[in-house]
């Protein structure tokens, strides 16, 4: 049938972009050297050396996630193609739609894919945390973060990824005026490292009884969940730690005592907190997690040999300048000052559609357009 004939020249036709994402991704070779680490594990001395075994294991396991990546891509292919060529056979028209989506699912799949390709970072595979910050100018900048912490939690929730509060203080009269969450799943920081950086909003100030349009700023801040680094070391003795009564999300139980921890790392000025988890040894952790992250990510940007070379100056760039900005008055347009995307649906942007910019970037980047 006709209509089967053209989805499966239009499946087709993405056959070679599909070829060429197992050699961009090294299939082979990653095969090769996975048999051989397997071949290492099995040795009768594999465990004397502790330190070579966990690095060993932890390889292992990167090369299976990316052959796994892989071969999620091709067995969409498979189904796909294999769904047109029976309903074609049984000349089923009921079954267009469902094949159909099965073509979209494969080529969305092998869009991410082929994207994922361009995170070469170190850390790029790894958990994302993001933090908020207010700019100057009250409950306008406040509803603006609490703006963008929707933005964010929705963009997990369209890549079937998790995201847990980490930290949450609400604004004075609405909004928020800082939060931090962890967005768990497979290249999370590689996406949204891009994200980093002043957001700017114009709109007519929902505020303002006058009905004045109003330009507001807030900062988000992008880290790599670190579970266990040794190349970052942290000196207790560079440590201020405070505890607080916790205030906004988190329910009444951790508004009860001071559980919520403060931790300044003295040397750099950087300072993380936590209030969301039940007791303060587990903010503690949590929190030290979250300095752990922030300076693996510092130490990452600007290529420094050891955490000890980061200095007090650096604590500024997180706010960095300008890197977007929102327009809903008097036109509607939300553009990327650094690739120059821009989409006039700021309302799909708002409800977590981010990956027309992210793609943007990572392709700038990877062209070298970008530092």
């Amino acid at each position: 049938m006709l209509i089967y004939e053209e989805l499966k020249l239009n499946l087709l036709g993405m056959k070679p972009k599909l070829d060429a994402l197992k050699v961009s991704m090294a299939c082979d070779r990653l095969g090769e050297e996975l048999a051989d680490l397997e071949g290492q594990s099995a040795a009768p001395d594999f465990w004397e050396n502790m330190a070579n075994s966990q690095k060993t294991l932890q390889r292992m396991k990167e090369i299976k996630n990316r052959l796994d990546a892989y071969k999620t891509v091709y067995e969409k292919y498979i189904d796909a193609e294999t769904m047109i060529d029976i309903a074609n056979e049984e000349k089923d028209e009921t079954l267009f739609d469902e094949t159909k989506e099965a073509v979209k699912a494969f080529s969305d799949e092998l869009e991410s894919q082929t994207l994922a390709t361009l995170l070469t970072g170190e850390y790029d595979a790894n958990n994302a945390i993001l933090s908020f910050h207010a700019g100057a100018g009250g409950t306008e900048a406040q509803d603006w973060v609490q703006m963008l912490y929707r933005m964010y939690t929705m963009w997990a929730e369209r890549h079937k990824y998790k995201y847990k509060i980490l930290d949450y203080l609400d604004g004075d009269e609405a909004g928020i005026k800082s939060a931090s969450i962890l967005i768990e799943g497979r290249n999370a920081y590689g996406f949204l490292r891009s994200e980093t950086g002043v957001h700017r909003l114009v709109r007519i100030s929902p505020f303002d009884s006058s009905g004045r349009r109003h330009t507001s700023f807030a900062s988000v801040e992008t880290m790599p969940e670190i579970e266990d680094d040794n190349s970052i070391e942290i000196n207790p003795e560079d440590l201020k730690v405070d505890t607080f009564r916790s205030s906004g999300a988190g329910g009444q139980h951790v508004n009860k005592t001071e559980s919520a921890i403060r931790i300044t790392h003295v040397p750099t000025g950087i300072v993380v907190s936590c209030q969301t988890e039940r007791s303060q040894h587990q903010n503690r952790d949590t929190a030290m997690k979250m300095l752990r992250s922030k300076l693996a990510e510092i130490k990452e940007r600007e290529h420094l040999e050891k955490i000890d070379d980061i200095k007090g100056e650096h604590r500024e760039i997180a706010w960095g300048s300008q890197i977007r900005s929102y327009v809903f008055m008097p036109y509607t347009l939300a553009k990327d000052h650094r690739t120059n995307y821009e989409t006039g649906n700021i309302s799909a942007v708002m409800d977590g559609d981010l990956d027309g910019f992210i793609n943007a970037y990572l392709q700038a980047k990877s062209n070298g357009d970008l530092k």
